[in-house]
C-alpha cells in the first residue's frame, strides 16, 4: 500500500490547533463582560450605546491571554484606549470615497509599522484600524466622542474583571506576604525554578534540548510578567534575579552531556515551592562538587538561599524599551514592510467596500486587518481560517436568528459567545466562527438586517486582497524582512554574550552583566525561532526567502549554549578554557560562512 505523502507545511499549520486546558477563569469573564452590558443598555432603552460597550468588551475578551493580573492592565488596557481613539477618529471622518480611502491607508501604514514593535504595540495598531473602520461604517446615533467612551469603558469592565476577579481554580495557597494580585507573577516565578530542576535532570537525555527551550520560555514569561513597584514587586523580582545563575549551571550541566545525580534537581525544587507558599526554604540538598557545572550550581543555591531567608539581593536586570528604540524599530526593514502591507490591505479593501455599498462597509476593511496580522500564524493559514471560519459562523446565525427571540435571544447569544472567545483562540478558524456569530448579533441588536450572506462575500474579497497584498514583490532586502532583521537581532545579541565571557571578565558587575546578555541572548533567539518556523509554513513562494534561516538558528543556539559553558568555566578557574574557546570559533567561523 503507498504510504501517504505529508501535507504541505501552509496547509498542515492550517489544520493544527493548540491544546491546553480550558481557562475557566476567562471563560467566566466572558460571560459576565459583553453580554450583561448590552442586556442593562437594551433593558434602558439605549440598544446602540450597549453595542459599543459589547464590542470594546469583546474585542478586549480577544486579548485576554493567560499572564498576570498587572500586566493584563498594559495588554488590555492599551489596546482599549487604541480603540476608543480609533472609534472617535472613524466617526470624524467625512468626505468623499477617494479621502476616505487615502486616510485608511496612511492610517495602516503608521499603524502596521508601529506594529512590528512587540505584541502589545501590534494589539494596540490592530484596534486602531478596526474602530477607525466600525466608527466611520457603522451607522450608530451616538457622537464619536461618546462611541469612544463607550467602547473604553466595555474594554474597562472586561479589565476590571480581569484585576479583581480571584481565579476559580486557584487552589495553591497564598504567598505570605503577597496578595492575590501577585498570584500570577509568583506562579511565573516558581516556573523559571521548576524549569532548572527539569534541565537539571535532562542533563545527558535526548530531551535536553527542548528543556533548555522550555527554560527560556519560562524565563521570558517570568520577566514580561515582573511590572510594578511596591515591596511585593521587588521582592519577586529578587527571586527572579536569584534563578538566573542557576539557569547558567543548568544548562552548562546540560552541555556537557552527562548525567547528574537526582538529588541535583531537588534544590531548585524546593524554591520552587518557597516561591508559590512564601514559606522559609529550610536545608537544601547540596549535589556533589565533582565539576565546574556542580559547583556552580552550589553556590548559585547558596546565594538563592540567601535571598530567599532575607538577605541581599543581586543587582536587578535592566530591561524596556525607550522611546528611541521603539521608533527604531517601527522604521526598520520589517516595520516598513508590514506598514506597507498594512496600507495596502486596508485602502484597499475600503475603496472595494465604498463600491461595493457605501452604506454599510465597515466589515470588509475591519477583516482585512484581522488578515494580514503576522501573528495569527501564516498567511494561507490566516486566509483558509477566516474564510472557513466566517462562513461557518454566518450560516449558523442564520439559522439561530430565525428562531430566536429578539433581542433576548440575540443577547444571550452574545454572552454564550463571550464565555467561548477564549477557548476558541486555540484555532483561527474557531475564533472567527465564535466571533463572526456575536458581531453579528450585535449588528442586528443595533438595528441592521441580518446579512450573512453579505458578510461571507465581503470575507472572501478580503482574503484575496490580503493574499495578493502578501504576496507582492517587495525590495530584495525585504523579502523576507521578518525573519533577516530576527536573526540579526539574535547574532548580535550572542555576539555581544561570547565578546563578554572571551574578555575572562570576573566580579559580581561583570556577573551581572554577562546575565543580563546571556537573557538577551536567548531570549533573541527564541523569537528568531518562532519567525524561522513562521515563515516555514508560508507559502512556497514567501517560503523560499527564508530557506536557510533555520540552520543559522541551531548554530547561533550550540553558540550561545557552548559560551554559557565556557562563562561558568571562568567562574571557577578564573580564565577561558581552551577546549571551550576552540568550539566558539568554529561557531563563529561557520555563522560567518
Amino acid at each position: 500500500m503507498p504510504s501517504l505523502r505529508p501535507l504541505p507545511p501552509w496547509l498542515g499549520h492550517a489544520l493544527r490547533a493548540q491544546r491546553a486546558p480550558v481557562p475557566w477563569p476567562a471563560v467566566v469573564r466572558g460571560a459576565l463582560a459583553a453580554g450583561p452590558l448590552l442586556l442593562t443598555a437594551v433593558l434602558a432603552g439605549r440598544p446602540s450605546s450597549g453595542v459599543l460597550l459589547a464590542l470594546g468588551a469583546m474585542l478586549a475578551g480577544v486579548n485576554d491571554r493567560p499572564g498576570t493580573r498587572l500586566s493584563a492592565l498594559t495588554r488590555l488596557g492599551g489596546p482599549a484606549l487604541a480603540g476608543g481613539v480609533g472609534m472617535t477618529l472613524g466617526t470624524a471622518l467625512h468626505g468623499g470615497a477617494v479621502l476616505v480611502v487615502a486616510v485608511f491607508a496612511g492610517l495602516g501604514l503608521v499603524a502596521g509599522a508601529f506594529s512590528a514593535v512587540g505584541p502589545v504595540a501590534s494589539a494596540c495598531g490592530t484596534q486602531l484600524l478596526v474602530t477607525v473602520a466600525i466608527g466611520a461604517g457603522m451607522p450608530l446615533p451616538e457622537a464619536g466622542w461618546q462611541r469612544g467612551l463607550l467602547f473604553v469603558a466595555g474594554a474597562g469592565w472586561l479589565i476590571a474583571l480581569r484585576v479583581l476577579l480571584p481565579s476559580p481554580r486557584n487552589r495553591a495557597p497564598r504567598a505570605k506576604g503577597l496578595g492575590y494580585l501577585y498570584d500570577g507573577e509568583r506562579v511565573a516565578v516558581a516556573a523559571v525554578y521548576d524549569a532548572v530542576a527539569r534541565l537539571i535532570e535532562a542533563a545527558g537525555r535526548g530531551d535536553a534540548r527542548a528543556r533548555r527551550a522550555a527554560l527560556t520560555a519560562a524565563l521570558d514569561q517570568a520577566q514580561d510578567a515582573l511590572r510594578g513597584g511596591g515591596d511585593a514587586a521587588r521582592r519577586l523580582r529578587a527571586l527572579y534575579v536569584a534563578a538566573l545563575p542557576l539557569a547558567e549551571a543548568a544548562t552548562a550541566l546540560a552541555w556537557a552531556g552527562k548525567t547528574v545525580p537526582g538529588r541535583a534537581a531537588e534544590g531548585p525544587r524546593r524554591l520552587a515551592v518557597a516561591v508559590r507558599t512564601g514559606e522559609p526554604v529550610g536545608p537544601l540538598p547540596a549535589p556533589a562538587r565533582c565539576d565546574a557545572g556542580l559547583r556552580a550550581l552550589d553556590e548559585a543555591l547558596l546565594r538563592a538561599a540567601e535571598v530567599f531567608d532575607g538577605g541581599r539581593a543581586p543587582a536587578p536586570l535592566r530591561s524596556g524599551r525607550t522611546p528611541a528604540d521603539v521608533l527604531r524599530k517601527a522604521a526598520g526593514p520589517a516595520g516598513r514592510e508590514y506598514g506597507v502591507r498594512v496600507g495596502l490591505s486596508f485602502g484597499a479593501s475600503a475603496a472595494v467596500a465604498q463600491a461595493l455599498h457605501p452604506e454599510h462597509w465597515y466589515w470588509l476593511p475591519a477583516t482585512a486587518v484581522f488578515l494580514v496580522k503576522p501573528d495569527l500564524g501564516p498567511l494561507a493559514s490566516r486566509v483558509l481560517c477566516r474564510a472557513a471560519g466566517t462562513v461557518a459562523g454566518a450560516a449558523l446565525f442564520a439559522g439561530l436568528a430565525a428562531v430566536l427571540p429578539h433581542p433576548a435571544g440575540l443577547v444571550a447569544l452574545v454572552a454564550l459567545c463571550g464565555a467561548l472567545i477564549p477557548v476558541a483562540t486555540r484555532h483561527f478558524a474557531a475564533q472567527t466562527a465564535v466571533v463572526t456569530v456575536l458581531v453579528l448579533s450585535l449588528v442586528m441588536v443595533g438595528g441592521e438586517p441580518q446579512a450573512s450572506v453579505s458578510r461571507i462575500t465581503e470575507t472572501l474579497l478580503a482574503c484575496a486582497i490580503v493574499l495578493v497584498a502578501g504576496h507582492l514583490p517587495g525590495p530584495r532586502a525585504q523579502r523576507g524582512g521578518g525573519v533577516r532583521v530576527r536573526i540579526a537581532v539574535a547574532r548580535e545579541a550572542a555576539h555581544q554574550y561570547v565578546q563578554h565571557v572571551l574578555s575572562g571578565a570576573t566580579g559580581s558587575e561583570a556577573r551581572v552583566r554577562r546575565w543580563a546578555l546571556r537573557r538577551e541572548a536567548y531570549r533573541t533567539l527564541a523569537q528568531a525561532r518562532a519567525a524561522v518556523d513562521l515563515a516555514a509554513a508560508e507559502l512556497p513562494v514567501v517560503a523560499r526567502h527564508s530557506v536557510g534561516a533555520r540552520h543559522v538558528t541551531v548554530v547561533l543556539e550550540r553558540l550561545v549554549d557552548t559560551t554559557t559553558a565556557c562563562a561558568v568555566q571562568v567562574d571557577d578557574t578564573g580564565r577561558v578554557p581552551e577546549q571551550h574557546a576552540e568550539r566558539i570559533g568554529v561557531l563563529l567561523a561557520e555563522l560567518a560562512a
